[in-house]
């Protein structure tokens, strides 16, 4: 009886401690993985600027970012994201959004402070910090509107500006050696072309629907530039109104009454209220 204990229970924590593992590699299977980066303690990050909240740990030779509750990660030309900075790496199979957001040169910028001319006050930011208040953040656009990225009279781009940007960006990052070799690997595989479509399709409807808001938002802006012309032009037909009112002579201005006629406007009352008592 105790054999057949001590056997059900080996089998059980053999088949709890196997179960991560074959999942990593169902979902990696054919894939190389990248190396691991080992942390003496979890890292702090840095938010980067003219960007959709993306976190950088910057003190690290490779490229590890945050954004959007998730880790990621280049590597050879591929991408691989995972809820921990350390551990659990997954291939994903296309150039996450907000990477060309990112500015190819921020390292140089981290280490001198600057960021276009401007001084640049970054904060680091502790790993448990980022977890309670990362949602809190993005929502209220905290980094941007509060605290202009720590960045000393810096004026953000404007969204047409981004978008150059970012499409002159994603030309740069498909001319790289290692991104056009993993390319041409997944050309050839039947499953990734579909993915890769259905995400193009998805990147697609994501840059009508920029576009729209663009659209409404400056749609939105003019219409309140015209409101505002309106009543400054309405304002001042009033005012030249009034003028020329008080410049016309045949208009007689209402003159308010003196002594003498204050006292004989009373003694008609008067007469008025004593008429009716006499009769």
């Amino acid at each position: 009886m105790k054999k057949f204990v001590f056997g059900a229970v080996f089998f059980l924590l053999m088949s709890v401690s196997t179960v991560p593992a074959m999942a990593a590699v169902d979902i990696s299977i054919g894939i190389s993985l990248p190396p691991l980066v080992v942390f003496p303690a979890p890292p702090h990050v840095v938010v980067l600027p003219d960007t959709d909240d993306v976190y950088v740990v910057p003190e690290i030779d490779a490229d590890i970012f945050f954004w959007n509750g998730w880790w990621w990660r280049p590597w050879e030309g591929r991408w691989y994201r995972s809820h921990y900075y350390d551990r659990g790496w997954a291939y994903y199979s296309a150039v996450p959004r907000f990477y060309f957001d990112i500015d190819p040169g921020w390292r140089g910028y981290y280490s001198q402070r600057n960021w276009y001319g401007h001084q640049w006050y970054y904060e680091r930011i502790p790993h448990q910090r980022l977890q309670q208040n990362w949602k809190t953040w993005h929502n209220n656009r905290y980094w941007e509107r509060k605290k202009a990225w720590n960045v000393r009279d810096y004026k953000p781009r404007t969204q047409q500006q981004r978008y150059e940007l970012r499409d002159q960006r994603q030309k740069q990052y498909h001319q790289r050696p290692e991104v056009q070799r993993h390319q041409q690997q997944q050309q050839q595989r039947p499953d990734i072309q579909r993915q890769r479509q259905q995400q193009q399709q998805q990147e697609i409807r994501y840059k009508q629907q920029k576009q729209i808001q663009q659209k409404q938002e400056i749609q939105h802006q003019q219409q309140k530039q015209l409101q505002q012309r309106q009543q400054q032009q309405q304002q001042k037909q009033i005012i030249q109104q009034q003028k020329q009112m008080e410049k016309r002579p045949d208009i007689q201005r209402p003159q308010q009454p003196g002594p003498q006629m204050q006292q004989r406007q009373q003694r008609q009352h008067q007469e008025k209220g004593q008429r009716p008592q006499n009769q």
